[in-house]
């Protein structure tokens, strides 16, 4: 049976998952992504917001930012459910408001039911292997195929490779580790998971459920490249990645080429330009440039940039450019270079073949 025989009813209900905002403070970026967000869910109209886990960065965020979050998650046109992450699992107590028509679901034991599908919630704990596997399946028997079972879990899916740099700033442990074959068995529509925030990623079940991380909607460090997604999806369809116009890092690796440019300064400006205007760059230059050709000495040249890239990048730039006039105009790099030309070589291979030519000769100067 799929979901639209479960729920012929609403066979039109939209879905927003999203994880991992570590929120801080009040009006910083990360707070002002979550505004974005329930923005986009009032134009896509949503019938569900789901965040699964890590809202906030810690129990003290929490404690401060609740009087402020009610006014952002209470009146909306949608349901919002949220669990606790391994940042936040203190922070959801009993009998805390965080704001009208918004669900906090802090166990397994019974879910919240809204136009004929269950949601249950999978809070984090510190559990794993087999103490997992059996909450899992005594949960499990709670299941009804009749009806469209969803649940937001937050901690590590093993069948996929990741790294803890996937994961934020976590230490090196496990965090509530699970398998897809925990969920065999199970009659799961879809797992919305939370914890990852490197890349969106899908998984599917042995039902033909999903597994879905829909990383974080913000770069929370500079390991979180590009540009930043949720999860937005119809019921009984595929998650789907919906692109965000949130803060995030993009690392932009330039390669000079005397033989192929001769502006190095306006290949970084087009470069910058064509990102999109949240990004905050972490910038990487290297090849070679010929400094009598462009009037520009070394240290001209990386002050040039600097002064176009101030307000694009974070940290310090990575110059590892160099120039090589001396070994350019030397009588025996010219014969390299014409015996080259006549080789009718692609421009990839004649490439190749000048930086083997350009390192040796440098070396040879050492």
């Amino acid at each position: 049976m799929n979901i639209m025989e479960k729920n012929p009813q609403k066979n039109k209900m939209r879905i927003l998952h999203t994880a991992d905002l570590h929120l801080r403070e009040h009006e910083d970026e990360r707070w002002k992504t979550l505004e974005s967000l329930i923005q986009t869910a009032k134009e896509k109209k949503v019938d569900i917001f789901a965040v699964s886990g890590d809202l906030f960065d810690k129990g003290v965020d929490a404690e401060k930012l609740r009087p402020r979050i009610r006014q952002v998650l209470s009146h909306n046109p949608f349901k919002i459910v949220i669990i606790a992450g391994n940042h936040d699992r203190k922070s959801f107590q009993k009998g805390l408001d965080f704001g009208k028509n918004v669900e906090v679901m802090t166990g397994l034991q019974s879910p919240v039911e809204w136009e004929g599908i269950k949601i249950w919630g999978m809070p984090f704990e510190p559990l794993q292997g087999e103490e997992l596997l059996r909450k899992l399946r005594a949960w499990g028997r709670k299941l009804s195929p009749e009806c469209a079972n969803i649940l937001l879990f937050h901690g590590e899916l093993l069948d996929v490779f990741f790294t803890h740099k996937d994961f934020g700033d976590e230490e090196e442990e496990r965090y509530m580790p699970v398998k897809l074959s925990y969920f065999d068995g199970l009659p799961l529509d879809y797992v919305l998971g939370g914890h990852f925030h490197s890349n969106f990623d899908i998984r599917r079940l042995s039902n033909r459920g999903y597994f879905v991380y829909s990383g974080s909607p913000v770069s929370i460090t500079q390991r979180e490249l590009g540009q930043r997604k949720v999860n937005l999806f119809e019921l009984g369809k595929p998650p789907t990645e919906f692109l965000l116009d949130t803060p995030h890092f993009e690392k932009v690796e330039i390669e000079f080429d005397p033989f192929r440019e001769k502006s190095p300064l306006k290949t970084v400006e087009e470069r910058l330009r064509s990102l999109h205007s949240k990004a905050k760059v972490i910038l990487e230059i290297s090849g070679f440039i010929n400094g009598e050709a462009i009037g520009l000495t070394e240290t001209q040249l990386r002050e040039e940039i600097e002064k176009r890239v101030q307000e694009k990048c974070v940290g310090i730039p990575q110059f590892k450019f160099r120039d090589i006039r001396m070994i350019l105009e030397e009588d025996l790099f010219r014969h390299f270079e014409k015996r080259l030309e006549k080789e009718g070589l692609e421009e990839k291979e004649k490439k190749q073949m000048r930086d083997i030519a350009i390192q040796a000769m440098m070396k040879a100067k050492e």
